[in-house]
């Protein structure tokens, strides 16, 4: 008989006034069963990084590596903000300082088509008695997102059925580190009775007791490292006896020493970092507002355009979190103007369909100027006031002019928005009869630098 003792995190997103306590829990569980003679592992399960982290976005990720590796993680998985929230060259240096494993089973560079050189598809793990445990990782397949940055990321059902294969015939055990959310973890669960354990994430679901599906125990500890996540097996020989999960509270673990010093120096340092990183000097302030027209709005719709390469653009005011102020403006400036993890994306219509949108939007805009809404990228307040450059309605005569020409209903045209309006459900000719193309690698914050550095250079 063994007990073998799993602790896992998800979804940090950079919430690092968590990880302090985290990481003096998990370095101590892990000492403790040691001595006890009890197999330990722990795992992440992605997405512990999030470029709404001003250390985050300074260091491309790599502090929070440096971060994870205080806790001697044994594997982690990627979510979708380190698979897609970094450009490809960012993605293979994240993990240079790591000492864990990177487990992952459905990403491939899509000039190669083999795995990158920082992630392995599947580990075997053993135990203090031998117990063979073979784990593997699945990431959320966006293909729209992954593939423009080079990567080919596949379908679990694409995967599963080969790892499978490889892995049954070797080990005693077979757990799946999963980013693909609660709803694929119980589909796999009733397709794959082989694999015992699933560990989930990217649904932010929370499984106090975790949830059986058939021959599967699935487990989860919510979202910002509020929880832990604990599985014990019992083991006996080749055999799998039992299997329960449990989650701990990070909110009642004991208060760590200096940890507002330790969280506060987090967000410290990735200020300091981006404040050395300037981009341009303006000679105004750009003004910002919500609900009616301001300077940095015009700005910002003038760099989509230039950005996409097209005659008309389209954003929400609400995108814009606060002026900009004269002078020199830095990143860490940007970063706090444009907090989204959003791109920029090229909508092709015919004439037909963008009058039909553009009534759409006049239809629902008195109810957005004020609309809180959160999720699908968007780290603002409210969505604000829609505003248009190269396309106008007029509300008078429901006339939508192109360049201040008539629109031809058959002909198409071409306007830059951001990726966000995809996804939202309140624009759904964009989603339906729209040929989007989202532009990679750089976020919306980028974009505006790049626009402001060529507008308004730094003269030295």
């Amino acid at each position: 008989m063994e007990r073998i003792h799993i602790y896992h995190t998800n979804d940090i997103h950079s919430h690092f006034e968590n990880w302090p306590r985290i990481s003096v829990y998990l370095q101590a569980e892990k000492k403790q069963k040691i001595r006890l003679n009890e197999s330990c592992f722990l795992f992440d399960i992605g997405d512990a990084c999030d470029r709404v982290h001003p250390l985050t976005e300074a260091t491309n990720g790599q502090a929070n590596v440096r971060v994870l590796n205080e806790a001697h993680y044994d594997a982690v998985t990627i979510g979708n903000n380190e698979g897609i929230g970094s450009s490809k060259a960012e993605l293979n240096h994240l993990y240079d300082e790591a000492n864990f494993k990177v487990v992952l089973s459905n990403v491939l560079d899509k000039t190669t088509g083999a795995y990158p050189d920082w992630a392995q598809p599947f580990d075997i793990l053993q135990t203090e008695t031998g117990h063979k445990i073979g784990l593997f990782g699945l990431t959320a397949s966006f293909p729209t997102s992954y593939e423009p940055i080079g990567w080919k990321v596949k379908e679990a059902d694409d995967v599963i059925p080969e790892i499978l294969e490889m892995l049954t015939p070797l080990v005693d055990t077979v757990i799946l580190m999963s980013h693909l959310g609660i709803l694929e973890d119980r589909e796999i669960a009733e397709k794959y009775p082989m694999i015992k354990i699933i560990l989930g994430s990217h649904t932010h679901h929370l499984l106090p007791e975790g949830e059986q599906v058939r021959n599967t125990l699935l487990a989860a500890a919510g979202k910002f490292g509020q929880y832990v996540g604990h599985v014990t097996l019992d083991v006996e020989g080749a055999r799998l006896l039992s299997a329960q999960a449990t989650v701990i509270e990070t909110g009642q673990l004991p208060v760590i020493d200096d940890e507002d010093d330790l969280i506060k120096g987090y967000e410290q340092l990735g200020h300091q970092l981006l404040n050395e990183q300037e981009i341009a000097w303006v000679p105004t302030n750009l003004s910002v507002s919500w609900q009616k027209k301001s300077e940095l709005v015009e700005i910002g719709l003038e760099a989509i355009k230039d950005y996409a390469k097209t005659d008309a653009a389209i954003v929400n005011a609400g995108l814009f979190m606060q002026p900009i102020i004269k002078g020199i403006v830095t990143n860490d400036e940007l970063h706090q103007v444009l907090p989204h993890p959003m791109r920029v994306m090229r909508c092709t219509l015919s004439g037909e369909n963008l009058i039909r949108l553009m009534y759409e939007m006049n239809k629902n805009h008195l109810f957005l100027r004020n609309f809180p809404i959160k999720g699908m990228g968007f780290r603002g307040e409210v969505f604000g006031e829609i505003y248009y450059n190269g396309i106008q309605l007029d509300k008078k005569t429901g006339e939508v002019t192109w360049e201040g020409k008539q629109i031809k209903r058959e002909k198409m045209y071409t306007f830059a928005t951001v990726d966000h309006f995809l996804y939202i459900p309140f624009f759904p000719t964009i989603e339906i009869k729209g040929k989007n193309e989202v532009l990679f690698p750089y976020f919306i914050r980028n974009v505006l630098g790049q626009y402001l550095q060529k507008t308004f250079p730094i003269s030295h």
